[in-house]
C-alpha cells in the first residue's frame, strides 16, 4: 500500500467522525448552558477533526534556504 492510501484512509475517518460529531452536537437536548462541559467538549472535538482535515488538504510550508520563513518571498536569480 502506498502513503496516499493511508491519507486517504485517515481523511475519510475524519469526515465520517466530523459527521457523527455533528450528529451528535444536532441532537444535544435543549437548553444548553455555556457551562455544559459535555457540550464544550463535543464543540472542541468538532474543532480538533476540523483543523486534522485542513492540515491533510492545505499545503505545507518547507522552509529552504531561500526561503527561510512564509513571509520571506520567493527569491529569483
Amino acid at each position: 500500500m502506498s502513503y496516499s492510501y493511508h491519507i486517504d484512509t485517515a481523511r475519510s475517518a475524519l469526515h465520517a467522525a466530523r459527521a457523527e460529531l455533528q450528529a451528535e452536537i444536532s441532537a444535544y437536548p435543549t437548553p444548553i448552558s455555556g457551562c455544559d462541559a459535555q457540550y464544550n467538549y463535543l464543540i472542541g472535538l468538532r474543532g480538533s477533526v476540523s483543523e486534522a482535515l485542513r492540515a491533510l488538504d492545505g499545503p505545507r510550508f518547507v522552509a529552504t534556504p531561500r526561503t527561510p520563513s512564509p513571509l520571506a518571498g520567493v527569491e529569483s536569480r
